[in-house]
């Protein structure tokens, strides 16, 4: 019996497998055939129920055979299906924590794969809202909104009720959810790159000791001081960093929309890039968990056959596990100036699905007389879903959990490697303590 952090994984022993994506293939997206593998992936899960506390996927699903005439799966009308899939936002904690059935066993259960398969038969179908489409549009929705006039614009409307009002009605956000502010002055504005020379490079382990950092659309537009946190802690640590410059989206939010073509065209644009560095010596570290990922699970399920992606997926890096590989080599700084006292860290799940361990934690924890507190559990966020009309409520609902560990906690501080998913834990706090990023945390506890 293999344990996991939601506990015991029961059947095989040997890691889960996933198999590559078959997108490109007519009968990824034929209907008939899409169902036929719905319905037994979902009597597989009526039979378990395992995932009933994960997203409310599985509660649409067995609420709706509960009252059913039949109460199993042939009494659900397929219209559920789509409400299930609906539900789903490739969190891929059913897969990594709680289902026994995944490949290896014969069952060859990927629930969260399957749910991308039918939401890329949904939007070939045509069948998604202009509201997803720009929502998941972030490049072109960044540029536009970071145009100085427009960015005040922009913020100012959010900020107001009847610009939110106004928001929910044209397009269907809802007026509680926190949306990200736009700023002109982006990251690429603020960082000047490195131009190290080859003797001042301090390679350790498998790092390089030369970073380029892929600085994410949220990163770049939405709270660039994450990746000027990320700069000033890695030079305190002697480690060059430089933008990689002209990069695109890593495709993420295409991807839960279903629109696997505009992942592609994304992979078309940015790979060359990251290989062009990889190849000039330079490793590649993205601050958000949901971008890393990328690089590192999907785009290499969908391209399998791709050298190049192959590289890329092995030299990026989470930007905590770069700095404790670092520091398992003894090339981590640790002159921290500052204590933290209690931090509540909420362990994304982006992150917790690279298997990569609770990096996080580990360096926050070696900064003297802190005391970091892991939540193991979803927010319930997703980049899009909880700010949508209709999901927000069950997303605060998926919340609650993670609110109460962060007020139990009685923290100083509150964070998470996700920045949204922070701002989702501080939706849901009465005090309105704003969340702060582990980067930000680092660079505070060095005091640079």
């Amino acid at each position: 019996m293999a344990t996991t952090t939601e506990g015991t994984r029961e059947g095989s022993l040997e890691a889960p497998t996933r198999h590559p994506l078959d997108w490109t293939s007519e009968s990824f997206y034929d209907e008939d055939k899409l169902f036929a593998e719905l319905e037994r992936v979902f009597d597989i899960c009526h039979g378990c129920r395992r995932c009933f506390n994960l997203c409310n996927s599985f509660p649409t699903l067995f609420d709706a055979i509960d009252d059913s005439d039949t109460m199993e799966l042939d009494g659900v009308p397929r219209e559920v299906y789509w409400d299930v899939v609906d539900h789903c936002y490739l969190c891929d904690m059913c897969y990594m924590t709680k289902c026994p059935y995944v490949p290896p066993h014969e069952w060859n259960v990927d629930f969260p794969h399957l749910m991308l398969r039918a939401k890329a038969v949904k939007f070939r179908k045509g069948k998604v809202r202009q509201r997803d489409r720009i929502l998941t549009s972030t490049d072109a929705v960044g540029k536009l909104a970071s145009i100085p006039i427009i960015s005040n614009v922009v913020n100012a409307t959010n900020r107001s009720t009847v610009g939110r009002k106004a928001l929910d009605k044209v397009l269907g956000v809802h007026p509680d959810a926190i949306v990200p502010e736009y700023h002109s002055k982006t990251l690429r504005k603020r960082v000047v790159d490195d131009r190290p020379r080859a003797e001042t490079v301090a390679a350790a382990g498998p790092t390089t000791g030369k970073v380029a950092l892929f600085s994410t659309c949220y990163g770049s537009y939405n709270e660039p001081h994450i990746g000027e946190d990320l700069v000033a802690v890695f030079r305190h640590n002697d480690i060059p960093v430089r933008l990689v410059g002209g990069e695109q989206c890593c495709g993420m939010p295409k991807l839960e929309l279903g629109d696997l073509d505009a992942v592609k065209r994304a992979a078309d644009a940015n790979i060359p890039l990251l290989v062009k560095l990889i190849d000039d010596g330079w490793d590649i570290v993205a601050p958000i968990p949901s971008c890393v990922l990328m690089f590192k699970q999907e785009l290499p399920l969908m391209f399998p056959g791709n050298t190049d992606i192959a590289r890329v997926r092995e030299a990026i890096f989470d930007p905590f596990e770069y700095l404790m590989l670092r520091h398992k080599h003894g090339k981590l700084k640790t002159d921290f100036n500052k204590s933290l006292g209690n931090v509540a860290y909420h362990v994304a799940c982006h992150l917790r699905v690279q298997n990569i361990g609770m990096k996080t934690r580990d360096l926050l924890q070696m900064v003297p007389n802190t005391t970091v507190h892991p939540i193991e559990r979803c927010s319930g966020h997703d980049g899009t879903y909880a700010v949508k009309s209709e999901f927000h409520a069950t997303s605060m609902k998926i919340c609650r959990p993670v609110v109460n560990s962060v007020v139990r906690a009685n923290a100083n501080h509150y964070s998470s490697d996700c920045p949204m998913a922070g701002h989702q834990i501080e939706n849901g706090m009465e005090s309105k303590q704003a969340p702060e990023h582990p980067m930000s945390l680092l660079r505070l506890a060095y005091g640079i």
